[in-house]
This record gives structure tokens, C-alpha cells and sequence, in this order.
């Protein structure tokens, strides 16, 4: 299987190639294919120094959606539009969004567009063929990059497809220790989003880093 990530320079887009390429094709996009091909060299090196072989390629973002099965946004909320009216080709493909729509003041609240929510933003902007689902969200960018660290968070997914929905609980389950959980279909993106805030608080007015969720 063949993973896009779109903004996949990012914190969070280097941390999913890091963890992912080992195991998948990762094609990492970015506006700028050679900040793309730069975070590549960077992953690699990362991988290879703990004798982890991986399959990386730097491009840009349209090239990684057309070359993937499956896209990943690993993009901050306020560039997603921008972003997605850029970009075509997303036509029967698998999309994953992990983005939470938040704002901060004296703390982080959960400030979703009127879809409801950023993954029905995304769906309504996508070619109806287009499947999003909603997974990852809460899990920390630090997280994904501390490659000698076990990631053994519970992860929500939302989708409408059943097909989609399975196949993307089983790329969670092959990521260190994550566990996928069904969490409905896509309407409910808007809790699984709004918990991020929620351990951003908790982290910050309780001297804790990286919070993340486990259900037991």
C-alpha cells in the first residue's frame, strides 16, 4: 500500500513517514518538493541509525496523492482549505484526516467550521468518491517523532465506509503499539476532534507532556 502525506515536512507529517515507511511505501509531499526530498534524507538517516530499513520518496503534494492509495493530511486546520483547492486527483482514494480545529486564548478550546467539524469540512470540499475518514487525531506530534518510545495510545476512527474504515484501523494497528478503535461514522469526527484540546489543557495546567488517550 501506497501512503500520501500532504504537509508531510510538518512535525506531525515527518513523524507518520518516520513510523509508517518502515512497514509502507510513504511518498511525502510538500509544496516545496525539495523540503519534501530534504525531510526524506533526514528520515532515512533517523531509520537507519537504529538499522531500520524504509521506503521513502520526496515530491510534491499533488504528486503524493496521485502516486498514493491512501492520503494522509498532516496539516494544520487554517491551511486545509487553501491547501485542498490546490490539489486534485483525490478521486476514489482513502483520506485520513487528523486535523483539530483549535484555537487558544489563556487555553485551547475546540473551534469546529460549520460542517461541524474538520473532517465533514473535508469530505464536502473532496470528490464524492473521495472516502475521509477521521483517525490519529489525538495523538501528540512529539509522539511520533520519538522514534525509541513505544506509541501505545487508543485511536478513534470515523468513517462511512465500512471497507475504508477497516482498512485504516489496520494501518493504526501496525504503528508501534496503537490500537484502533470504531468510533462510528464520520458525524461523530466531531468528539474524537474535540478531545484534542482537551488533553492540551490537561497537559499544560498539570505539568504534563504529551498526553495522550487509552481505553481499558
Amino acid at each position: 500500500m501506497k501512503i500520501g502525506i500532504v504537509g508531510g515536512t510538518g512535525e506531525i507529517g515527518e513523524g507518520m513517514a518516520l513510523r509508517l515507511s518502515p512497514k509502507y511505501d510513504v511518498i511525502v509531499g510538500s509544496r516545496e518538493e525539495t523540503k519534501a526530498i530534504a525531510t526524506c534524507d533526514a528520515c532515512r538517516a533517523s531509520l537507519e541509525e537504529r538499522d531500520l530499513a524504509c521506503n521513502l520518496l520526496g515530491v510534491t503534494n499533488q504528486r503524493a496523492i496521485d502516486e498514493a492509495d491512501v492520503v494522509i493530511l498532516a496539516i494544520p486546520f487554517r491551511h486545509v482549505a487553501p491547501t485542498l483547492k490546490t490539489l486534485t486527483g483525490f478521486e476514489d482514494k482513502i483520506v485520513i484526516s487528523p486535523v483539530n480545529p483549535i484555537e487558544r486564548t489563556t487555553y485551547f478550546y475546540y473551534a469546529p467550521p460549520p460542517e461541524g467539524s474538520a473532517a465533514m469540512m473535508i469530505k464536502g470540499m473532496l470528490p464524492e468518491s473521495a472516502i475521509v475518514c477521521a483517525a490519529f487525531n489525538n495523538v501528540a506530534a512529539n509522539k511520533w517523532r520519538a522514534l525509541d518510545e513505544v506509541l501505545d495510545y487508543s485511536v478513534a476512527v470515523c468513517c462511512d465506509d465500512d471497507g475504508a474504515k477497516r482498512t485504516v484501523m489496520d494501518l493504526v494497528n501496525s504503528v508501534s503499539s496503537l490500537r484502533a478503535y470504531d468510533a462510528g461514522p464520520l458525524h461523530a469526527a466531531s468528539i474524537v476532534e474535540s478531545l484534542t484540546p482537551l488533553l492540551l489543557n490537561i497537559a499544560r495546567f498539570n505539568g504534563m507532556k504529551d498526553v495522550g488517550v487509552r481505553f481499558v
